[in-house]
């Protein structure tokens, strides 16, 4: 079926399932093709996951973005850009120069700047950073998108909003709050402006948690290593230094520790 077909009929049951739809949200889904970005059953509104991330449902995106409340010259921060869907359809609400994304992973970075560009929205910048610092050189942002949940907005990303910015993010765990926030001068440095209901996202990485990452944890991290090898690995896992080619050769050389 043609996709264009298909992205009418999934805006039109996002209208119906949210009471009515932002307008030029509307028109953004509409236009964006997310065939581009999702493969498997790409206009379905359902959940999926590419390469240890979680892809949002459609109608996930659209509540965050009606969240969001962009304005037409808003400079926007998405911290977890993901598959890059998220920002594309930003791309389309504000222009795509003033769209700026990151990714604590660096194979989700290269795939949202491929498919960004393939979709023709190749001026997004995305770039890999720890996503609870931000992106600094380009801030202030008028607009960031958390496509995480934390306990509390990271203090990082509230000293780059803008005056009168808006941070979006769902917040608490593992009960989760769609929230949006303004920094201020409060002990905590900000205030909950807007609630926007329950939600369930995944939680806020930080670096050495991402999938493919280098785990910090010795043990976890050789565990990981030795369920990779197989029932019938050679033993020694679980030492420090092991020289595999060595073990593996018959045992000829001297082994390291």
């Amino acid at each position: 079926m043609d996709p264009a077909v298909l992205r009418e009929d999934m805006v039109d049951g996002l209208d119906h399932a949210l009471d009515g739809l932002d307008e030029s949200l509307g028109v953004a889904m509409r236009t964006v093709p997310r065939h581009v970005f999702v493969e498997d059953r790409p206009y379905d509104n359902r959940a999926g996951d590419h390469a240890g991330t979680d892809v949002l449902a459609p109608r996930t995106v659209a509540r965050l973005l009606e969240a969001l409340d962009t304005g037409d010259e808003d400079d926007v921060l998405v911290v977890g850009v993901g598959v890059g869907y998220t920002a594309a359809l930003l791309a389309e609400l504000v222009g795509e120069r003033r769209v700026h994304a990151v990714d604590i992973a660096r194979r989700l970075v290269l795939d949202a700047r491929r498919n960004l560009r393939q979709a023709g929205y190749e001026g997004v910048l995305v770039d890999r950073r720890d996503g609870a610092n931000g992106l600094p050189e380009y801030a202030p942002f008028d607009r960031i998108l958390v496509e995480a949940a934390a306990v509390r907005p990271p203090r990082a990303l509230l000293d780059q909003l803008a005056p009168d910015g808006r941070l979006v993010m769902p917040m608490g765990t593992p009960d989760q709050t769609l929230v949006a926030v303004e920094a201020d001068d409060s002990p905590e440095g900000y205030a909950v402006v807007e609630e926007f209901g329950s939600t369930t996202l995944a939680p806020l990485l930080v670096a050495g948690e991402e999938a493919g990452g280098v785990t910090r944890n010795r043990t976890e991290r050789e565990d990981r290593e030795f369920a990779e090898q197989g029932y019938f690995a050679p033993t020694g896992w679980e030492q420090n230094w092991i020289d595999w080619e060595d073990r593996l050769d018959g045992g000829r050389g001297h082994h390291r520790r």
